[in-house]
């Protein structure tokens, strides 16, 4: 079972689509050990642009921020403060530190005078939640808990288990203010790892743009992209193959939307892909349909809460959600890999 991250891209970072990809876990290894920082002279650009790639760890995740600028002293600024913006978003919302926000929360079932991150992100996951008829629910980490308990005793939880989780599961739960959070009914908690790395590329990019990048390729475990390369060309991501993990189940060409991916290989509980980290919040299984989920949209936030809430929906009524949504495109690799794309998903063909 993975526990680095809910799923894994293969994101192209310079030159020709699919070349020179970064894969999620294939640079984990060495990204866990402390950050790396290089800049470098690339390719032949009129511009005269040079790369500063930074690699390291938050959320549970792998992150590679990737900066172009004629002065390299400016990449490395920009680079250095997305960073920095990235500890933030961790001391507010991050499941692996005891001192989060988030976990604090969990612990008291209350929070007062929550850091504004806290507070967007939440409030953004209940509008997803409404909007999606609760198939997107923050609320559903007593669901991974006991799914983790029992994968530590080499078990599947048992009915009865995961019928008292779901009792716990419920995202009206959550009342937010910009003063206060609080969490209402017993044994209610949440995790935010179905939105919070989408929120961590959006503000990334956001610090890259203040700094005055305008060439960027950002990945949290969500992928946002700024500019082009330093080709002029667009930048480009594979998206991971769900049964295949040398391959891609597409190429997907970044538009200027950031682009996030929801597998059922990602983090696994039993080897036939059945049961895993996708939860559906009514019954507490996994849903069957659909391998993977792909989503571009305006933000990663958007991007990120709506691929793990149109897996749980399924072909259908995902699809729905997604056409209803401005500005977003979706890539569904069903389970027997019938793929299935909205008009304007900007795959390279």
């Amino acid at each position: 079972m993975s526990l680095v991250s809910r799923r894994r891209f293969l994101a192209a970072a310079t030159g020709a689509c699919g070349l020179a990809a970064l894969g999620g876990l294939g640079w984990y290894a060495s990204a866990r050990t402390g950050r790396s920082l290089v800049g470098v002279p690339v390719g032949n650009s009129a511009e005269g642009l040079r790369l500063v790639r930074q690699t390291g760890c938050a959320l549970g995740a792998a992150v590679t921020i990737t900066a172009l600028h004629r002065h390299e002293a400016v990449g490395r600024k920009a680079v250095a403060a997305a960073f920095a913006e990235l500890d933030l978003v961790e001391r507010v919302m991050s499941l692996y530190r005891p001192d989060s926000e988030l976990c604090r929360l969990n612990r008291a079932g209350s929070l007062d005078h929550p850091h504004p991150y806290l507070v967007d992100v939440l409030q953004q996951a209940r509008t997803i939640a409404e909007q999606s008829g609760g198939a997107f629910d923050v609320t559903v980490q007593p669901l991974w808990d006991v799914y983790a308990a029992a994968r530590r005793d080499s078990r599947m939880p048992s009915e009865a288990e995961v019928a008292a989780a779901c009792r716990k599961v419920d995202w009206r739960r959550v009342q937010v203010s910009a003063d206060a959070i609080r969490l209402s009914g017993e044994g209610t908690a949440v995790t935010l790892n179905g939105i919070a790395q989408g929120f961590a590329a959006d503000r990334v990019m956001a610090r890259l743009r203040e700094c005055g990048i305008e060439h960027a390729l950002v990945n949290t475990g969500e992928v946002g992209s700024l500019g082009h390369k330093v080709t002029g060309e667009p930048w480009c991501a594979g998206i991971q193959h769900p049964r295949q993990a040398d391959a891609y189940a597409g190429l997907v060409r970044l538009d200027g939307r950031f682009l996030s991916t929801s597998g059922d290989y990602a983090t696994t509980f039993s080897d036939d892909f059945t049961r895993h980290h996708i939860f559906e919040p009514a019954t507490g299984r996994s849903p069957q349909a659909l391998a993977s989920v792909t989503v571009v949209a305006p933000t990663g936030m958007l991007a990120d809460a709506l691929s793990t809430a149109v897996f749980v929906l399924g072909v259908e009524k995902g699809m729905d959600l997604v056409r209803e949504t401005p500005g977003a495109d979706a890539l569904l690799v069903l389970k027997e890999d019938t793929r299935i794309a909205t008009d304007n998903f900007p795959a390279v063909s």
